[in-house]
């Protein structure tokens, strides 16, 4: 039995981006990725946001958004937005407690804002423990992201500890983007066709700091509009993953259950399959 993880439509690749702090200049880029359709995850510090009236320096480039500014900015936005912690300290040096207090509190007034759960995370200075990793998993998060780049495509073994494919600012990412725009997964590697995730992070203020709003723009106009690509939120992206993993199998392979409440989809012998959410289908061998 040959199977393999597709994406929603049977699709062999998602793309995602993610974005740190909640800075002003965010607003500049989700309006780039909703003019071309590229989706992703916005990680917000809860605790930290900027006073009502603050008037910045002109040499302050890293500039976090009100209470308000946050709220009109993603309140209607297909953009998602997850936690970052209430205070970006560094995790790692923590007390346990207090460490899960500033991801849990941030979640919560996030939640509370957004009325949605909050199931993902990005670290601070790349900071976790076991024991954090351990925690979040019992909690139910789907996502935890560090700042280390893996400059591939494969599906993170442990999403609570996933690497990026890069950041946006590392001089191969235009080459890992061809790379990924003209892989036929399916007709290259017909005895191993893994599906592709490009992830892409960073922050927005970046772009004004180092005068280069061009890189993020020439890759979005680049990677959008491919038919076999789901532009996706980290959310969306991981949640339909973890969905995937509850397929049920007979030992023999040949019956699938998808106890889930999403329509799932694979390449299953050469094949594409889809099943519908509470369905039990029986799948050819051939």
């Amino acid at each position: 039995m040959e199977l393999f993880l597709r994406f929603p439509g049977g699709k062999p690749k998602a793309l995602t981006l993610s974005y740190d702090d909640g800075v002003d200049t965010d607003i500049r880029l989700i309006s780039l990725m909703d003019k071309y359709g590229i989706k992703g995850t916005f990680n917000i510090n809860s605790g930290l946001y900027t006073p009502e009236g603050t008037v910045f320096p002109k040499e302050q480039f890293h500039r976090r958004m009100t209470e308000k500014q946050v709220f009109e900015t993603f309140s209607n936005s297909p953009q998602e937005v997850a936690a970052h912690t209430l205070t970006h300290p560094h995790l790692e040096q923590m007390p346990f407690a207090p460490a899960m207090a500033e991801i849990l509190n941030d979640c919560q007034n996030l939640e509370e804002m957004f009325n949605k759960t909050i199931r993902g995370i990005a670290y601070p200075y790349h900071g976790y423990t076991e024991e954090i990793l351990d925690a979040l998993k019992k909690s139910r998060f789907l996502f935890g992201r560090t700042v280390n780049s893996s400059h591939n495509f494969a599906i993170p073994e442990n999403p609570l500890a996933l690497w990026p494919t890069c950041h946006h600012e590392e001089p191969d990412l235009m080459e890992l983007t061809k790379k990924f725009i003209e892989a036929d997964i399916d007709s290259e590697n017909p005895y191993e066709p893994e599906p592709y995730l490009f992830y892409v992070w960073g922050h927005s203020y970046e772009f004004e700091w180092h005068n280069n709003w061009e890189i993020i723009e020439n890759f979005i106009k680049t990677v959008s509009g491919k038919k076999d690509v789901w532009y996706a939120t980290n959310g969306e992206i991981f949640g339909y993953i973890d969905k995937w993993k509850r397929l049920d199998f007979t030992l023999s392979g040949r019956y699938a259950q998808n106890p889930t409440d999403t329509e799932l989809f694979m390449l299953y012998n050469g094949r594409y399959e889809s099943i519908q959410s509470g369905e039990t289908k029986k799948l050819s061998l051939v």
